[in-house]
């Protein structure tokens, strides 16, 4: 199976789901992208390591894995996800310690904080993206390049701890058709609600399996 370069888009604060947030991984060589739900102590680690600037007064515990792996000498060299079950991506950390490769399970939200203190690049397997990608804007409008609110607009991460939306009442989607469902997530791309497009398309994966 052939491996796809990711890189990170953005993060958007959920919608549906207190506390939570959808990380947007954006195909290197491509137009799709693959929305993850995580949590958000992850998000913070991942937003803190985005940017470069803001330094912790004590690491974080990513930070205190990267202190750690520096002082053996261990090297992370990639992150791959590398299964979708149920909507929920798995992914491994390979790193390299004394020429010898090993291979880490781990939390694809922890995966990539890590992968961004070591700069490591993130893949993941055509099968998963031609699974669980989104298309976004791929015949975009003039009006749509002009438009402030580009697909631009999550390049900078939110900040964390204000101005939260209240939880709202989770959508069952498991009544709708097929056809149904894909119109609604048209709908959720086009409105940039990448953690609404998640959860329609991991029920789309599940009435088509």
């Amino acid at each position: 199976m052939s491996l796809v370069k990711l890189t990170i888009k953005g993060i958007s604060y959920s919608q549906t789901q207190n506390g939570a947030y959808a990380l947007i991984l954006n195909e290197v060589d491509g137009e799709r992208k693959l929305p993850i739900v995580i949590g958000a102590f992850e998000a913070q680690s991942i937003a803190i390591a985005l940017e470069k600037e803001i330094k912790p007064p004590r690491p974080l515990t990513h930070d205190l894995f990267k202190n750690f792996a520096d002082r053996f000498d261990i090297i992370v060299k990639q992150v791959i996800i590398h299964k979708l079950v149920d909507g929920v991506f798995f992914s491994s950390i390979i790193c390299e310690r004394d020429k010898i490769e090993e291979i880490i399970d781990a939390r694809t939200s922890d995966a990539i904080a890590l992968a961004l203190r070591f700069s490591a690049p993130i893949f993941t397997y055509k099968n998963i993206l031609d699974k669980a990608g989104i298309y976004l804007k791929i015949n975009p409008t003039k009006e749509d390049e002009n438009s402030e609110e580009s697909d631009d607009v999550l390049s900078t991460p939110e900040t964390f701890g204000s101005n939260k939306p209240e939880e709202i009442q989770k959508e069952d989607y498991t009544a709708y058709t097929l056809q149904e469902l894909y119109d609604k997530l048209e709908e959720a791309v086009q409105n940039e609600d990448y953690e609404k497009a998640a959860k329609i398309r991991d029920e789309i994966s599940k009435k088509e399996s």
